[in-house]
């Protein structure tokens, strides 16, 4: 490795709690604004004041230190408050994506083993329909107006109920080794698996963001990104609240509001996923586009190709772009370019301070610079990545060998330090920003009477990130056709882990020891005999 990138070495780094952070912003901003949701608008003395409501409000329902506490929450006020106030108790929050229903939703919730669950009231079936193998489940907290007609064994509160009145900080001792999060990976090889997050974590890749987004006290970031994820709630919300600048949220993207919300907001920087820009960069034009040519002076997401770079430069003039990094829910951001320095095309950024990474073959042997191979990681500060995964040390171990993490990508690092990601070892999907779970979506299928095997694969898409495809065996006398099954999967799977592509085939390509040989099926792609549910004028509710 050349000696001009290599890392420092082991360092005590900046230890930190998202409760700190907090209490600072407070201390520092008080009446300020900082959360504008839908014109709704809050300042960090209110943030701080209903997250202890709610904190004292769980702590008299029986939350305390080192519990799971699990929510399925759209983007709002209440889904930020609920986060900030499940850390002031030293709880640990389990955001769930508001997409899963079924099997996905129940593995979730009985793996984190969460006694409490919030969710959205319209949310409260899809838990009821899981609810009763829950062991550890005792209390479903809705978030507005009482769920009619639901079947469930536990006593259902409104999370009006939980505001107290005592608005007084719990002050429970947290350290920045302690537990503030699972983040559930996307179960590409098994089940999905929680990875444990610390505050320290949180707080370090926030500022992270700092460093490769170049953002201020004069920031004021929009994001439609979902609250279940790293992306907007450490990237963007606790990032922006350690700065004393401000936040935009928005429920869920929508192209023709983009705009409009732009202006209303006054927002200079957006945080957007890969699979937006183009939709964007290829809609018509608009009124409130034209007035906020030249307003926004970031916008960042990754990748961010650099085709679609020049596009939003000359069409709506943005001033910079940031896509380069590299990360994962295990590690953070192990890559990225500092903002404002110049990086090679279609790098993923460059080796930063805070891990050690080499690129390897399969007995872990560094590789020559250029030469691709499995990326690996380890941290050089303390709580900057995850601790394993949520009671599963064996998997746990199973990707730190040699006591390094095992990321499954492969990579190539070239003289000067950067990274280019080339492609994925293990066999998993990723839609619209969400990691899909091939063996959960596997499991579902297989359910299905009419289909004697399935294979649940990527194909190429044209939006930068996977398409799903189902290739099935049908059982033998079944007259199943494609539209009915995949009408049949909308009601049991996630919105975006619904396949696109569906083939019946007569058999499924298998190595000699009978494992289903999925690089082919995604090297086969779209086929002349795969059935498109873009064509078929059957739709999706993002719901």
């Amino acid at each position: 490795m050349s000696a001009s990138y290599l890392p420092s070495g082991w360092t005590a780094g900046q230890a930190d709690t998202i409760n700190d952070a907090l209490r600072r912003a407070v201390a520092a901003h008080g009446e300020r604004l900082f959360l504008d949701v839908l014109g709704e608008r809050y300042s960090y003395a209110d943030l701080d004041r209903e997250a202890c409501r709610l904190a004292n409000g769980l702590h008299d329902l029986g939350v305390t230190k080192g519990d799971t506490v699990a929510t399925l929450l759209d983007n709002h006020f209440d889904a930020v408050v609920l986060w900030f106030a499940i850390n002031k108790l030293g709880a640990i929050s389990v955001p769930v994506n508001t997409a899963y229903k079924g099997e996905f939703l129940r593995h979730q919730l009985a793996d984190a083993g969460s006694a409490i669950i919030i969710a959205e009231h319209d949310y409260v079936e899809r838990v009821a329909r899981v609810a009763d193998p829950l062991e550890s489940l005792r209390n479903v907290i809705y978030r507005g107006p009482h769920p009619e007609h639901i079947q469930l064994r536990r006593p259902m509160l409104p999370l009006d109920e939980l505001r107290s009145s005592d608005s007084r900080d719990p002050d429970v001792p947290v350290a920045p080794a302690d537990l503030a999060m699972l983040i559930y990976t996307g179960g590409t090889t098994g089940p999905s698996k929680g990875c444990m997050i610390t505050h320290n974590y949180a707080c370090n890749e926030a500022r992270q963001m700092v460093v490769c987004l170049g953002r201020t006290a004069q920031s004021f970031t929009w994001t439609p990104l979902p609250m279940f994820h790293l992306n907007a709630i450490v990237t963007t919300v606790l990032c922006n609240l350690m700065l004393g600048a401000k936040v935009a949220l928005y429920p869920r993207f929508s192209v023709s509001n983009f705009w409009p919300e732009i202006e209303r907001t006054g927002a200079n920087e957006v945080s957007l996923l890969a699979s937006m820009f183009p939709l964007l960069a290829q809609a018509p034009d608009n009124d409130a586009m034209k007035r906020c040519f030249g307003q926004l002076q970031i916008v960042t997401g990754a990748p961010f190709a650099p085709q679609l770079q020049k596009i939003w430069r000359e069409r709506f003039g943005i001033k910079a772009v940031n896509g380069a990094c590299f990360g994962l829910t295990e590690c953070a951001v192990v890559t990225m370019t500092p903002f404002g320095e110049p990086e090679p095309p279609n790098s993923a950024g460059k080796i930063c301070e805070w891990f050690d990474i080499r690129v390897v073959d399969d007995n872990d042997v560094e590789l020559p610079r250029g030469t691709p191979g499995e990326l690996i990681v380890r941290p050089l500060q303390p709580h900057v990545m995850f601790e394993g995964y949520w009671q599963r040390p064996a998997d746990t171990l199973k990707v730190m060998r040699n006591l390094w993490f095992h990321t499954g990508d492969i990579g190539k690092l070239d003289e000067q330090g950067f990274f280019y990601f080339l492609d994925r070892k293990k066999d998993y999907l990723r839609r619209g920003g969400e990691n899909i779970s091939s063996f959960e979506m596997e499991k579902t299928f297989q359910a299905h009477p009419d289909l004697a095997e399935v294979a649940v694969h990527a194909v190429y898409s044209e939006l930068a990130e996977d398409e799903v495809k189902l290739t099935a065996v049908l059982a033998e006398g079944a007259t199943l056709d494609e539209a009915t099954l995949c009408r049949w999967a909308i009601e049991r799977l996630p919105y975006f882990a619904v396949p696109r592509y569906i083939e019946f085939v007569q058999q499924v390509p298998r190595s000699p020891v009978g494992r289903i040989l999925k690089y082919q099926l995604r090297d086969a792609g779209v086929t002349a005999g795969t059935w498109d549910r873009n064509g078929s004028g059957i739709e999706l509710k993002k719901r």
